[in-house]
């Protein structure tokens, strides 16, 4: 059972997917059910965030600009995400990573411009299946967190969720064992630890991998798991319902 000051949260990240219908069919399935423990999150393409009633969940971006403004051709800032009513915005995904070559560094540099702002990251890390394997997945995360935590300090987790995903289980029917997953939530938690512990036992913490409506009870209900960021469940609305009463169960 979490702690009573850590709300389960679940965010869908739609990735270069979805339509306009797919975005009303979203908005009716959600304002129809209860969610009264849990803080819901939909991260559509940004074409489509103005598109999107949010009456009672929260938008979220699936990325953004480490810059305020100026010649970015095809670049998002932090002050247009609010103009269309952005709370959270996705930052550090692996495929932002990986196609997109964003470091350790940049990725830090946009977690800094979008608490900057006043919106919530929501700061993803995670390993490959090599990674993983070499036994270096500690280590591997540890740098991922550092580089945050030398650019906006520890107090600043208070305002940000870390999402964990392992890269092995995005959009491969993979999934860490609740064992697994708990394992690595309890390491990013003793981590930040040793910089604040109050910091460390009020931080959100998501897992991300493959998340579904049959999973993600097991999933949830481990100490250190504070709901999800779901990929593919999260384009089909009522499976992504599904998803979102495990984690309002967590209360």
């Amino acid at each position: 059972m979490q702690p009573q000051n850590r709300q389960p949260i679940v965010a869908g990240n739609w990735k270069m997917n979805g339509d306009p219908a797919l975005i009303e069919q979203m908005s009716a399935a959600l304002a129809q059910v209860e969610l009264n423990n849990v803080k819901v999150v939909v991260c559509p393409p940004t074409v489509y965030l103005s598109m999107l009633n949010a009456k009672n969940f929260s938008k979220g971006a699936q990325n953004v600009s480490d810059k305020s403004g100026g010649a970015f051709t095809g670049e998002t800032s932090t002050s247009m995400l609010k103009d269309v009513q952005v709370e959270y915005v996705i930052v550090g995904h692996s495929e932002r990573r990986e196609y997109y070559v964003e470091d350790n560094l940049l990725v830090a540099e946009k977690v800094a411009t979008i608490l900057d702002a006043g919106l919530t990251p929501i700061f993803c890390i995670g390993e490959s299946e090599q990674i993983r394997d070499a036994g270096q997945l500690f280590e591997f995360l540890a740098e991922q967190l550092d580089a945050v935590l030398n650019r906006v300090g520890v107090k600043n987790f208070a305002n940000l969720v870390v999402a964990y995903e392992p890269i092995w289980a995005i959009g491969t029917g993979k999934t860490a064992t609740p064992e697994q997953a708990q394992e690595v939530h309890h390491f990013i938690r003793q981590h930040i630890a040793s910089k604040d512990e109050k910091v460390a036992q009020e931080l959100v913490i998501l897992y991300g991998g493959s998340v579904n409506g049959a999973n993600a009870t097991s999933i949830f209900a481990q100490p250190d798991v504070d709901g999800g960021l779901v990929g593919g469940a999260s384009l089909k609305p009522a499976e992504f319902i599904k998803i979102c009463q495990a984690a309002n169960e967590l209360r």
